[in-house]
């Protein structure tokens, strides 16, 4: 890795900063939808998981991507504004929709669910296979 990359040295790490940035903005559109555009929710509580979910997948994603922990938590920061962000938006945009604090929580635990991985050796471990498979490339 040069010295002040802020992304990890992936075979393809602008490939993978694009996935990111496609998946956020899924996470924005889905936000601001319309309710009626969006399946019934199967049980009362859903969109909590749903919330979760999405935030932990960003901050999961972000933890692979970029290299310092500094980068990290700014991603991480930087989620956690968009989700609280988006629940205002969906306030003042949106006539079926109304923002909810109970989303705000979910989001930031799911933020910090995903940063969670920092302390795995999964990370590595997705290094090492990348590295294999660019060789074989």
């Amino acid at each position: 890795m040069s010295k002040g990359s802020v992304l990890r040295p992936w075979s393809r790490p602008g490939w993978l900063l694009a996935g990111w940035l496609l998946l956020i903005a899924g996470v924005i559109v889905g936000s601001l939808l319309p309710s009626s555009a969006l399946p019934a929710p199967s049980f009362t509580g859903i969109d909590k998981i749903e919330h979760l979910g999405a935030y932990a997948l960003l901050s999961a994603y972000a933890v692979l991507l970029f290299a310092s922990a500094r980068a990290q938590a700014l991603a991480a920061l930087g989620l956690v504004a968009l989700g609280i962000s988006l629940e205002g938006a969906q306030a003042a945009l949106t006539v079926s929709r109304l923002a909810d604090p109970g989303d705000m929580v979910a989001n930031l635990v799911g933020v910090l669910l995903g940063l969670g991985l920092r302390w795995t050796p999964v990370t590595d471990m997705l290094r090492r296979i990348d590295t294999r498979l660019s060789e074989d490339a």
